[in-house]
């Protein structure tokens, strides 16, 4: 069910918001509407990918939170130039599992 949330902005970003709504055809509510979701999946990936990267979570929860595919994800990672969390000691690791 849809909420209403209400919010105060300056009439420079007023004036903003309602020339690209006339620019896009759109009423003012819709263009908010657009803005406020892309910012929030915007939000949710760099935190995400934050999260990955200190190596609190794997590729594939990021992708969950974020509800992408692996490979949306990792498109992210390599648009966001993420460090992939892969240590020496992991590669160790990794190497001592083939030979078993």
């Amino acid at each position: 069910m849809p909420v209403t949330i209400t919010t105060r902005v300056d009439d420079k970003l007023a004036k903003l918001i309602d020339k690209i709504a006339e620019k896009e055809g759109m009423d003012r509510s819709t263009i908010l509407r657009r803005f406020l979701i892309k910012s929030a999946n915007k939000w949710l990936i760099e935190k995400s990918l934050k999260d990955y990267e200190e190596g609190r979570i794997t590729l594939r929860q990021a992708a969950k939170v974020c509800n992408l595919s692996l490979w949306e994800i990792i498109d992210e990672v390599k648009k966001g130039n993420i460090h992939v969390p892969y240590t020496l000691e992991d590669l160790q690791e990794d190497l001592r599992g083939l030979d078993e």
